[in-house]
């Protein structure tokens, strides 16, 4: 896969998918959304890859926001049928293996928006967040208000939405913002070792579990326990299932293959 505003790199059950746009702080073109949107329906279904982490190049941002500069050629219409369509921001949240987001800087408007679209963010010290529309005269279009609430509260949710203001990675290690907050030097070591962590897992129950878990913001907790138990029963259907107990039984390590 051969893209200009991204690049895709795999260590073994693990894909890298980085934006990299340095110069712009990474920031998320109309291409990038196209490039990123198009890499993922293609490791989708790439059986080889199990857990995709998502970054930025460079050391300054892991996205810097959605590029302004786009801004001013588009009208109502086609800003919200941009958002209607198939966005990246979706397609991360809809894809059904883990992904994680590397959050190596600033992680600002859609950039935050998309580590809110990931299931894990993992940050450097120096990361920075926030969610600046409300600055421009506009507001959070990416899913922030609604994703941001869910993962942090309303409370504070509120205050970053309605100031702008940027926090810290240890405040948004304090606020649930992130799972982890690693050195700058260490952040991709201890990312790909949580990556490949994951990736060692039966794949199928990592896709169902990751969607049980999706549904409980989603859901009451009757319909949330009903859905659990019936991904549940599923997994008993799979031959990693038999794989798993068996070699719990026989004290080895299992190998799961995904079926």
């Amino acid at each position: 896969m051969n893209y200009e505003t991204i690049s895709i790199e795999q260590r073994g059950k693990v894909a890298i998918l980085m934006i990299n746009r340095p110069d712009k702080l990474n920031a998320l073109a109309k291409q990038v959304h196209a490039e990123s949107v198009d890499a993922l329906d293609a490791l989708r279904t790439d059986d080889s890859v199990r857990v995709v982490v998502i970054t930025g190049a460079g050391e300054k941002a892991f996205v810097a926001g959605a590029d302004i500069s786009e801004f001013a050629e588009q009208t109502p219409i086609t800003q919200r049928n941009l958002f209607y369509e198939k966005t990246l921001f979706n397609s991360i949240d809809m894809f059904p293996k883990p992904v994680i987001a590397m959050i190596n800087g600033f992680c600002l408007g859609g950039g935050n928006e998309l580590a809110l679209a990931c299931d894990i963010r993992v940050a450097s010290e120096n990361a920075r967040f926030s969610q600046p529309e409300i600055n421009l005269g506009i507001m959070c279009g990416g899913g922030g208000t609604q994703r941001l609430t869910r993962l942090i509260g309303e409370g504070r949710a509120m205050e970053m939405v309605l100031t702008g203001d940027m926090i810290d990675a240890p405040t948004a290690l304090k606020f649930g913002l992130v799972n982890h907050v690693f050195p700058l030097a260490e952040l991709e070591a201890e990312t790909m070792k949580l990556a490949e962590k994951i990736a060692e897992k039966a794949p199928i129950a990592l896709q169902l579990s990751k969607e049980a878990v999706k549904f409980a913001s989603r859901s009451n907790l009757d319909e949330g326990l009903r859905r659990e138990v019936d991904l549940f029963a599923i997994c008993f259907s799979t031959e990693d299932k038999t794989e798993g107990v068996a070699a719990f039984l026989e004290k080895r390590k299992p190998n799961f293959q995904g079926k």
